[in-house]
C-alpha cells in the first residue's frame, strides 16, 4: 500500500497530456503527380490493365488525358490518332452508364506504357500536372462527386472526341478540340472547376474554329463550281 504524503494527502496520479503543438497531424493526400511518378518509376507492370488497377475511378481521366495528349500536340497526324479517339469515345461512354471502374478488352489491357517515347509522354505530362497544382486549388469539389457530374463529364469527352475526330487531316483542326478535353480531364483529376472551364472554352473554341473554316472551305468551293 502507497503511504500518504505528508500533509496527509495522497500524491496525485500524474498524466501525461500532450500539448497541442506535439499533436501529430494526420499524413496529407498524396498529390496526383506524385502518384504517376510513384507507378512510372516503382516496380511491376506498366500496361493500361495495371494503370487501372492502380488508379481505380480517377484511370478513366487519366487514359482521356493519355489518348487525346497526342491529337492535342500542334502537329498535323493525318488521322493517324483516330483509333485513340474511338478508344476515348468508348470509355466515356462507360462513364455514362455509370460504370465506376474501367473496362477494357483484355488485349487491350496488356497494352504496354514501358517504351522510352511514352515514357517521356508521361513524365512530360507529370512535370505538367505539378504547374498545374501550383496553380490549381479545389473549386466546387462537391460537384465531382455526382453520378450525373460524371455522365456530364463523358458527354463533354465525346464532344471533343468527335471534334478531333472529325477534323480534315493535316489541317492541325484537331488540336484544340482535343487539348480540351486534356484540359477538362486535368480539372476532373484535379476537382478545379476552374480548369474545368477553362477546358471547355479551349474545346468550345476549337470545334468553332472548325466549323468557320469549313463553312468557309465549303463556301469557296460553291463559288468555284
Amino acid at each position: 500500500m502507497e503511504e500518504p504524503a505528508a500533509g496527509g494527502r495522497r500524491p496525485r496520479d500524474t498524466l501525461s497530456v500532450t500539448a497541442p503543438d506535439q499533436v501529430p497531424s494526420p499524413a496529407p493526400d498524396k498529390k496526383l503527380s506524385d502518384e504517376l511518378e510513384e507507378w512510372l518509376t516503382g516496380e511491376g507492370d506498366r500496361t493500361l490493365g495495371a494503370l487501372v488497377d492502380a488508379f481505380g475511378e480517377k484511370s478513366f481521366a487519366i487514359l482521356f488525358v493519355l489518348l487525346l495528349g497526342v491529337p492535342a500536340l500542334p502537329l498535323p497526324t493525318g488521322g493517324a490518332t483516330h483509333v485513340f479517339e474511338v478508344i476515348a469515345a468508348l470509355l466515356a461512354l462507360e462513364l455514362i452508364v455509370g460504370r465506376r471502374q474501367v473496362w477494357l478488352p483484355a488485349r487491350w489491357q496488356r497494352v504496354t506504357l514501358g517504351g522510352d517515347r511514352q515514357q517521356r509522354f508521361i513524365s512530360g505530362l507529370t512535370r505538367l500536372i505539378r504547374r498545374l497544382e501550383r496553380l490549381s486549388r479545389p473549386r466546387l469539389a462537391f460537384l465531382f462527386h455526382h453520378r450525373l457530374s460524371k455522365a456530364v463529364f463523358g458527354l463533354l469527352v465525346i464532344g471533343g472526341t468527335a471534334g478531333a475526330f472529325f477534323a480534315p487531316p493535316f489541317t492541325g483542326l484537331d488540336t484544340l478540340p482535343a487539348l480540351g478535353v486534356v484540359v477538362l480531364s486535368l480539372g476532373v483529376l484535379l476537382e478545379d472547376f476552374l480548369v474545368v472551364v477553362a477546358g471547355l472554352v479551349v474545346g468550345v473554341g476549337g470545334v468553332a474554329l472548325e466549323i468557320t473554316l469549313g463553312a468557309a472551305a465549303l463556301h469557296g468551293l460553291r463559288s468555284i463550281f
